[in-house]
């Protein structure tokens, strides 16, 4: 076994079929090719079992929130994977669902012809529930294999409250798990049979749900067309997919990340990496990043600082460039943190999980008078009469991303400028899962709950509506930060 077995979750009590056609690779979150434990745990089953593998990749038109925008993105990525299976002789299964439940018994069909199934561990969004109830279906072995993040989401049970707890516990622990990355080239093993996907899949199952050609693949705009999606979300600039990805890494190790520690919160001069919308859809993987950004460095395990020393502190642990490990503080304890409560918490989303300062103190406050209060649709149509919070507004609808510091202050104001916390957190969690590419994600689910104070501590002096969560202001972000060009931008 190549993958690490507490990166393995065996979902159902079912051995696995000898009469199976194939080893499915049912691939929801993980979307690539390389880089990727799920699909490495399934090529080792495809050698061992001597069945091809099938890599099977749908789009449903009916997950919330889906669009223009994020159905786009992901088409992209099916272009990109497409053409690695081809290079590599793998059967490469990409299905789009054109109305509401076309889909309904597709996963199952091929599960009946399986030899075993593997699905992406994913502990977000609505995907836990929908591998949960395919495996309990299933009529073969059925595991979830976790290619999330550096550390296992199952490394440890522990919930972790702050960002200075998680670090301080990763220091201590992640060592052994920085040189176990996965294969970046898993479809290249010598050992894996191969077989025509007409030979694989019977005929009825491709008659009933046709494969999705290269030809509308590589042109996504007639299909999204004909789709019952959100066609408002419009298209953004950025392109999905791995090479997409693998681009926008080479451009921020080039250009970006000497200055990520000192210029990453002044919007004028952004240098961050931009990648969270590859992450978050599976294009790239934090192991590749990872691995680019210490190599760049030319670091080795060894170089480790003494975790006693350290204690959880931010600089000093990796003994990198200041950037680089800024970088990797943003890469592994703040994305992984998030992905260890969604793990860990089947209630990550809701109110009530916010710690205990928070709620007591929001609660005293749930009286207090707004200095304004706005509508859901005039946040979405940025008409506040605050010109930053507008800006940061318009750019998270154009564009699908929102600058990392005035994605925090455009919390902060809605904490402020709506009648109830609660609402507050329901206008957070639908702008932003609306309209960013990396929205519905661990990472994105942080951000918003920051703002109420989860993975934070209390503050003083206390303030009207915010009590003792952390405030911000935008007048104090004008002295902060440098604005000028980003309020032009954004001003209409």
């Amino acid at each position: 076994m190549t993958v690490a077995p507490v990166r393995i979750t065996n979902l159902n009590e079912e051995t696995v079929n000898p009469d199976g056609r194939f080893v499915l690779y049912w691939m929801t979150a993980a979307r690539r090719l390389s880089w990727n434990f799920a699909l490495q745990r399934a090529v080792d089953l495809s050698v061992e079992l001597q069945r091809p593998l099938l890599v099977f990749e749908p789009l449903s038109c009916s997950y919330p929130w889906a669009s223009d925008r994020l159905h786009k993105f992901v088409i992209q990525g099916m272009v990109d994977n497409a053409a690695a299976a081809r290079e590599d002789n793998v059967c490469y299964y990409p299905w789009l669902e054109r109305s509401a439940g076309d889909g309904r018994g597709l996963f199952h069909s091929l599960a009946g012809y399986a030899a075993a199934v593997v699905a992406d561990d994913f502990p977000c969004f609505f995907l836990p529930k929908v591998v949960c109830a395919a495996a309990a279906n299933a009529p073969c072995q059925m595991e979830a294999v976790d290619s999330n993040g550096l550390l296992p989401l199952r490394a440890t049970d522990r919930l972790f409250t702050t960002a200075f707890s998680f670090r301080n516990y990763l220091q201590k622990n992640v060592a052994p798990w920085l040189v176990d990355l996965p294969d970046n080239s898993p479809l290249s093993h010598a050992g894996m049979p191969h077989a025509d996907i007409r030979s694989l899949i019977p005929a009825d199952i491709l008659k009933c749900w046709p494969t999705a050609s290269v030809a509308e693949l590589g042109q996504p705009r007639a299909v999204l067309e004909t789709l019952p999606i959100d066609h408002s979300v419009s298209e953004v600039s950025e392109c999905g997919g791995t090479t997409a990805a693998r681009a926008q890494l080479a451009h921020f190790l080039k250009t970006g990340i000497d200055r990520y520690a000192t210029d990453r919160s002044q919007p004028d001069t952004d240098p961050s990496s931009r990648l969270s919308p590859w992450l978050h859809f599976g294009h790239l993987s934090a192991h590749e990043v990872f691995s680019a950004v210490v190599s760049r460095e030319d670091w080795a395990p060894s170089d480790l600082g003494d975790p006693k020393v350290t204690k959880g502190r931010r600089e000093g642990w990796w003994n990198l460039s200041e950037g680089a490990e800024s970088f990797l503080d943003e890469l592994i304890t703040w994305r992984e943190i998030g992905l260890n409560r969604c793990a860990h918490d089947p209630a990550y989303d809701q109110f009530h999980t916010l710690p205990d300062f928070a709620l007591q103190t929001l609660d005293r406050h749930r009286a207090d008078q707004r200095p304004w209060l706005y509508s859901l649709e005039e946040f979405r149509d940025a008409a506040t009469h605050d010109e930053i919070w507008n800006a940061a507004q318009r750019q998270l609808t154009r564009e699908g991303r929102m600058h990392n510091y005035l994605r925090m202050l455009w919390g902060k104001k809605i904490l402020e400028w709506t009648e109830t916390p609660e609402t507050a957190l329901d206008v957070m969690i639908e702008l932003n899962n609306r309209y960013a590419l990396d929205g519905r994600d661990p990472n994105s689910y942080s951000g918003i709950f920051w703002v109420l104070g989860r993975f934070d501590r209390a503050w003083g002096p206390e303030r009207p509506v915010f009590g003792k969560v952390r405030y911000m202001s935008s007048d104090n972000s004008r002295r902060k930060i440098k604005l000028k060009d980003y309020l032009a931008k954004y001003s209409e």
